[in-house]
């Protein structure tokens, strides 16, 4: 069940109430799930009082006994949609998919890589863009051998003394 307490200009919500029951089952969790796509004031809220961080951040997830609860930030989606350049509901699909898996047990901060594993096998099998995980590391610089980069080199002219 997804609950939109903010609205938010651009999101379709069929593709949103289609796209939910798959990454559910894709994710493994069992049960009910409801989202709830609220203000950056309210994850706020529930970011102090659950994670005791007093700041906004995209999603939460609460797992419970059957199933579970995911909270995201409306403004965030939009601002992260608009940033990288896709739609706010492939946003909006990015971020349940995290808090699905959140819900399923993995835990980005001390599995050692096996829920942005997870995410890029599934986020490649819905066809999203780039997951949660991903964005957050820094940008790796690579060389490859087939195609080296090189810069030109600067022609000058030189006038000749008479």
């Amino acid at each position: 069940m997804i609950i939109f307490d903010k609205p938010v200009d651009g999101i379709s919500h069929s593709v949103l109430q289609r796209f939910t029951p798959r990454a559910q089952k894709l994710a493994g969790v069992r049960g009910e799930v409801v989202i709830l796509i609220t203000s950056s004031r309210k994850v706020r809220a529930l970011n102090r009082r659950f994670r005791r961080k007093d700041k906004p951040t995209d999603v939460l997830s609460f797992p419970g006994p059957r199933g579970g609860d995911i909270a995201i930030c409306a403004e965030i989606a939009q601002q992260n949609a608009h940033r990288l350049g896709h739609s706010v509901t492939d946003e909006i699909k990015v971020l349940v998919l995290h808090g699905m898996l959140h819900l399923a047990g993995y835990d980005h901060e001390t599995d050692a890589g096996e829920m942005e594993r997870k995410e890029a096998h599934l986020r490649a099998k819905l066809k999203l863009p780039v997951s949660l995980i991903q964005r957050s590391r820094p940008a790796k610089l690579v060389k490859t051998a087939a195609s080296p980069r090189k810069t030109p080199r600067r022609q000058t002219l030189r006038r000749e003394q008479p």
